[in-house]
């Protein structure tokens, strides 16, 4: 494929922005090469700057589960802007999603609409820490929970793809308040709790982990999480940014059947516009300012267009049958991949929850950082321009989730596994 049109503008841009890019992991560090530049986006399909056509499974890295321009969501956002873009003050629009989230997701008593998955959850820890009146906590090493201070230790996502270490620029002082345990390891949440729960305001985790690549909870790790926190008086936070609406009508929390104290959301609430939102117990979210001391404000919290869009988003996605077929989908994409690398002996694990999937290049179970890091990245990098080179978007990392939406069908699964047979013989 002809790409000199990205090849230009990401010269200039390189001249204008850090790495050319306005998010690290989009640079195509982790794969080689330059990135694509794209112009339109329509159903489960990307159209780059020079008129290639890709199979999307970046997803804008998880809000769009209903494709590209999907036309009730357009619709809601062109009469929202009609009206206003932003009134920095209240209006209907963020009553209704606020009443939206709190009937669907099981342990949400209030909410309140930020503007970006990174802002709700440092709100949620600042909360926590207030709350408890505890400093400390604990995260699990490649989980990524934004870009926070508190959150670049041993973080995932772009983190990794990039080889850097703990983020300069995060003081020491702050550093030591992040204590970190693997994913997937009770044991090793049970000891750290027994030694410095007390100094715990928080335990926080991706209940599926999309940032390391997807990584599933065993039986009874979530569960057990949640008896832990009770136990030693620690707030359970549960980061559903990505898996919010993705994974099911009410999260991960409703799938696996556990209640964290408090949740934070992104992505698909807002239907592919920036949003974020946290949200929990009723006694905790009065501790918020106004109505309680934890001071969190935000000139553009509850924008009228991407509350429009969110709105739209969860409406339709309330349909009957649609995580089903969403799941069934998700299922022949993950199976005929897994399928393909058998068919000649390529080493690949494939793991999946719902349409989030992430094919390791590893003939060995992937469940935690350790696990993860033990791919192939060189080989994924070859894998990923063979796909796109054959019309195929897949992030462009070893270690992010792709995501499967509504807008993929027959045609474009098809299209996709013909594509990987191909990239497989390649390699």
């Amino acid at each position: 494929m002809d790409r000199t049109t990205s090849s230009t503008l990401f010269g200039r841009a390189r001249t204008l922005m850090p790495g050319g890019v306005n998010s690290p992991v989009r640079a195509f560090r982790g794969v080689g090469g330059d990135p694509v530049f794209f112009r339109q986006g329509e159903g489960a399909w990307l159209t780059d700057v020079d008129g290639n056509r890709y199979v999307d499974y970046v997803g804008s890295w998880g809000p769009l589960i209903l494709g590209h321009c999907f036309p009730p969501v357009v619709e809601a956002v062109t009469a929202a802007a009609r009206t206003g873009s932003s009134f920095g003050a209240p209006h209907p629009g963020e009553v209704e999603l606020a009443e939206l989230i709190c009937q669907t997701v099981p342990s949400v008593e209030k909410v309140r609409l930020v503007s970006s998955g990174t802002e709700a959850t440092t709100a949620a820890v600042r909360l926590a820490r207030g709350a408890t009146g505890r400093d400390c906590l604990l995260k699990f090493e490649g989980c990524y929970h934004g870009a926070g201070d508190s959150f670049l230790v041993k973080a995932g996502s772009g983190v990794e793809t990039l080889g850097l270490p703990d983020s300069p620029g995060v003081p020491a002082a702050l550093a030591q308040l992040t204590l970190t345990v693997p994913f997937n390891d009770l044991g090793a949440v049970e000891a750290m709790l027994s030694k410095r729960g007390r100094d715990l305001a928080c335990v926080i985790v991706e209940p599926v982990v999309g940032n390391m690549g997807v990584l599933v909870p065993k039986a009874g790790f979530l569960s057990g999480l949640r008896e832990l926190c009770t136990r030693h008086g620690v707030l359970l936070i549960f980061d559903e940014v990505m898996t919010g609406f993705r994974l099911a009508k009410g999260g991960a929390q409703a799938l696996y059947g556990v209640a964290p104290d408090l949740t934070t959301m992104g992505k698909v609430i807002g239907g592919g516009l920036p949003v974020g939102a946290y949200g929990g117990r009723k006694d905790l979210m009065a501790k918020i300012a106004p109505e309680g001391p934890i001071y969190q404000a935000g000139t553009l919290s509850g924008n009228p267009l991407a509350v429009a869009a969110g709105i739209a988003c969860l409406k339709e996605l309330a349909r009957p049958g649609t995580y089903e077929r969403l799941e069934a989908t998700s299922r022949r994409l993950a199976e005929g991949i897994a399928a393909a690398a058998a068919g000649v002996g390529v080493p690949l694990t494939v793991n999946r929850v719902g349409s989030m999937w992430t094919a390791f290049f590893t003939g060995l179970p992937v469940f935690d950082y350790p696990t993860a890091k033990r791919a192939d990245t060189a080989r994924f990098g070859r894998f990923f321009h063979e796909l796109l080179d054959r019309g195929v978007y897949l992030p462009p990392s070893q270690f992010e989730s792709a995501f499967v939406s509504l807008a993929h069908g027959e045609a474009e699964i098809a299209h996709t596994l013909l594509a990987v047979k191909q990239a497989f013989a390649a390699l």
